[in-house]
């Protein structure tokens, strides 16, 4: 009978887990139906910010550029790695995959002989990371994607980036995350926003002479911090739309895998529970036997 009371408080187990892991399967699913709706509206303004800046550009200079646009120095650099993940776990491979790729990242900018500092958006990249790269680590956001504010932050994380540009701390700045691209799908982002990358024109797209009032360069210092906290909060809204979807995929498995394991559960204890009732009968019979012998 102790092994019946065993799985009875198995089969218990595992059906309460079975209730939560079916409820954080629903709110992620409503949680992931909000934050995609931000993460598509923030896209078309990431992306034309972007392309007015690079068609400016591309109309001045390299001589006249303002810092946030400078081409990158040669030589040893100090770059720094803006690493967004989740404030908390249950969201499948969501954080380790942003993990492993940001390892492998500082692994090879070390080799190349770069100074390498992180800075983490999310808790838990900062959790796995601090013990092993604890003297690069700069700042830690956490709480972000509880409100995403892009006032809040382009406070938060954009002026810190910049105020730290301006003086020196970093020549190069690279963001990672996780971009959302369906319920099922996520996909590992690398990006550079300080300097900010200049593509080169097409030449054989035709395009007229803009007039700029006041000159390239005034417009192009107004934009580039702009475009700086813009980056940071599209990449907030993607990996906040990514961990929702991570996390409601991994809840409904984990609910898949509940109902699976009650299932044998189950049946073990069917049979357990038969095997005994046939032995008791069996022990009866036999002392029923005993008393007619």
């Amino acid at each position: 009978m102790a092994n019946l009371k065993h799985l009875r408080n198995r089969i218990r187990s595992v059906n309460n887990t079975r209730q939560i892991t079916k409820a954080m399967k629903m709110v992620s699913a409503a949680k992931l139906r909000r934050s995609q709706e931000r993460a598509l509206a923030t896209r078309p303004y990431s992306q034309r910010i972007r392309a007015m800046i690079n068609g400016i550009a591309a109309l001045i200079p390299a001589t006249g550029a303002p810092p946030l646009l400078a081409p990158v120095r040669e030589g040893s650099r100090k770059i720094l790695l803006v690493v967004y993940t989740a404030d908390r776990g249950l969201c499948g491979s969501f954080n380790s995959v942003v993990i492993r790729s940001t390892r492998a990242r500082i692994a090879q900018l070390t080799a190349e002989g770069h100074q390498v500092m992180l800075t983490f958006v999310g808790r838990k990249a900062h959790d796995v990371m601090k013990r092993q790269y604890g003297d690069m680590i700069r700042d830690v956001h956490a709480g972000l994607s509880r409100a995403l504010s892009f006032d809040l932050t382009e406070q938060q994380v954009a002026a810190k980036l910049l105020t730290d540009f301006a003086n020196g701390e970093f020549d190069e700045c690279h963001i990672v995350y996780n971009a959302f691209k369906s319920a099922m799908t996520q996909e590992l982002t690398w990006r550079q926003i300080i300097p900010a990358p200049v593509e080169p024109l097409d030449d054989d797209e035709p395009r007229g002479a803009p007039l700029f009032e006041p000159d390239e360069e005034t417009v192009l210092e107004a934009l580039l911090p702009r475009n700086i906290a813009v980056q940071v909060f599209q990449a907030l809204t993607e990996s906040n739309a990514a961990e929702h979807a991570a996390r409601m995929t991994a809840m409904d498995n984990a609910v898949r895998n509940a109902g699976e394991m009650l299932k044998k559960l189950s049946i073990t204890y069917n049979r357990t529970r038969q095997a005994a009732i046939t032995t008791e009968l069996m022990e009866i019979i036999g002392g029923s036997e005993s008393l007619k012998g």
